[in-house]
């Protein structure tokens, strides 16, 4: 339990990352997001302070909150799942926009918002999971948490890239449309799978399945663009979300 004790502060770094990375994205047009991106966001930014109070209370003799806040937090990682399942839809409608109106996605083809849609399936696919063995292992103390902390970097990549993304754009936006997007998507794994190694590193969980899973999912991130022009996975897609 010892090494565990200052756990909480360093989650605060990964909440950092991820707040910096979609402030713009998120406050820059407040009024005009939909109701769907508020309730993602917040749900999303909640899951994260849990992960922080959670290891805290844990470690600082306050048990029976730590549970009570645990069973609070199964609700609210239920919630990030729907939530983020729901923005697939918005995905296929800025790939559709991006089809009819290319001078206004510039650099930012269908394609690429095909494969937003299938690296977003499995991110959210492997939260849950993570979720899921969390709670499996609940009386295993390294287990229960190593699959829990290790959901802040599977769902990482969305807030992190559209904030580099738009760094990267505003840089070169000189060159605008002729932009290679991909430069800030590499950035975005290779920052992402450094803060598992470190982390797993530091609490000594580098053979860990969580860490496995947590590399794995953010290398599969960097198969967008092949993912994306696949014909047969955007009829599939298609025919799953718009029906």
């Amino acid at each position: 339990m010892d090494k565990y004790k200052n756990i909480h502060k360093w989650m605060i770094v990964p909440m950092v990352v991820m707040q910096l990375g979609i402030f713009i994205d998120y406050w820059g047009d407040f009024s005009e997001n939909a109701w769907a991106v508020h309730v993602h966001y917040w749900t999303g930014t909640v899951w994260y302070l849990f992960l922080i109070l959670q290891p805290y209370f844990a470690t600082h003799g306050q048990i029976v909150r730590h549970r009570t806040l645990g069973i609070i937090g199964m609700f609210v990682a239920g919630g990030v799942c729907i939530t983020a399942l729901s923005m697939l839809y918005r995905d296929l409608v800025n790939a559709e926009n991006a089809r009819l109106q290319p001078e206004r996605f510039g650099p930012f083809e269908p394609s690429f918002f095909y494969g937003i849609a299938v690296v977003e399936i499995v991110m959210i696919t492997a939260f849950g999971y993570a979720v899921i063995k969390s709670i499996i292992h609940r009386k295993e103390i390294e287990n229960h948490s190593w699959w829990l902390i290790s959901t802040v970097f599977l769902i990482m990549t969305p807030a992190l890239g559209r904030g580099l993304t738009n760094v990267w754009i505003g840089i070169n936006f000189a060159d605008w449309p002729k932009i290679d997007i991909t430069a800030p998507g590499y950035v975005t794994q290779a920052l992402i799978i450094g803060m598992v190694v470190v982390a797993a590193w530091k609490f000594g969980t580098l053979r860990h399945p969580a860490t496995y899973l947590a590399i794995g999912v953010n290398l599969f991130v960097l198969l967008i663009g092949p993912l994306g022009r696949s014909e047969t996975l955007q009829a599939i897609l298609n025919a799953m979300i718009k029906g």
